[in-house]
């Protein structure tokens, strides 16, 4: 039964394809019961060049989300909350959904003065027709390009700088983005795992008592993690972690 459905399903898909390549090699619309397709060539220029912004505008949605976790604050603040979660012993605790929410709320919040400038330079002059839609993409990447070159250090620049091949750059606008992007997400991430490591420590070390109490007891058969996962859990609501751990994310970004 399951073969004749697919074997249908293949029939009615190759007549589809077959009416609408008909409909294209004729001049006239191809009509249906209260449907119809016609394909109209673009004879103007004007016509030709939006749909090209069309497509470039459907591109860039498509890559909106690594945009989003790769030229953001995004990146080195969901990697300390895994690095948290992982020092602390509880690997699916906080969820993911939650962890990754916490981390674009977070985002949001760093993110918001850029999101401002770039709606009041860019966006709203755009929209009224004030400027073409070229300066508005350059006015927008213009904030976004400084938050970065204040995150990025100046070691990882020179490195694409020089591997890109090109000539010495004399000010920051002369660094394209495709350099500036790379050099920024290394950044990000040596600066998150440095923040994960000073995380570690205080829960290493209840690990390490831990274990040489349970040693010096005689209790080998018994796992270490699963007696300093309580007193991990009582030390990380003391200091009121949640509270130093978002301090700390959003200082490091001043």
């Amino acid at each position: 039964m399951t073969r004749n459905r697919k074997r249908l399903f293949l029939f009615l898909f190759v007549l589809g394809l077959m009416l609408f390549l008909a409909g294209c090699a004729t001049e006239g619309p191809l009509a249906a019961p209260g449907v119809s397709l016609t394909v109209d060539p673009a004879g103007e220029p004007e016509q030709v060049s939006t749909g090209v912004q069309l497509l470039v505008l459907l591109t860039v949605l498509s890559i909106a989300p690594a945009i989003l976790s790769l030229a953001t604050s995004f990146t080195r603040i969901v990697i300390v909350l895994s690095l948290l979660r992982n020092a602390i012993g509880t690997p699916t605790i906080p969820p993911n959904q939650v962890l990754i929410g916490l981390a674009l709320l977070l985002t949001f919040f760093v993110m918001a003065p850029i999101y401002n400038q770039i709606n009041e330079q860019a966006l709203q002059p755009y929209s009224e027709g004030e400027i073409a839609q070229e300066v508005a993409f350059a006015r927008a990447s213009e904030p976004l390009r400084a938050f970065m070159f204040a995150q990025t250090r100046e070691k990882d620049l020179q490195l694409f700088v020089s591997m890109s091949e090109m000539d010495r750059p004399e000010t920051p606008a002369d660094i394209p983005t495709v350099v500036l992007l790379p050099a920024f997400v290394i950044s990000e991430l040596r600066a998150a795992f440095i923040m994960g490591f000073a995380i570690y420590i205080p829960f290493l070390i209840i690990d390490m008592v831990v274990s040489s109490i349970l040693l010096a007891m005689g209790m080998m058969m018994l796992p270490p993690p699963l007696i300093s996962l309580p007193f991990k859990i009582l030390l990380f609501v003391m200091v009121d972690g949640w509270y130093l751990i978002a301090r700390s994310l959003m200082v490091s970004f001043l």
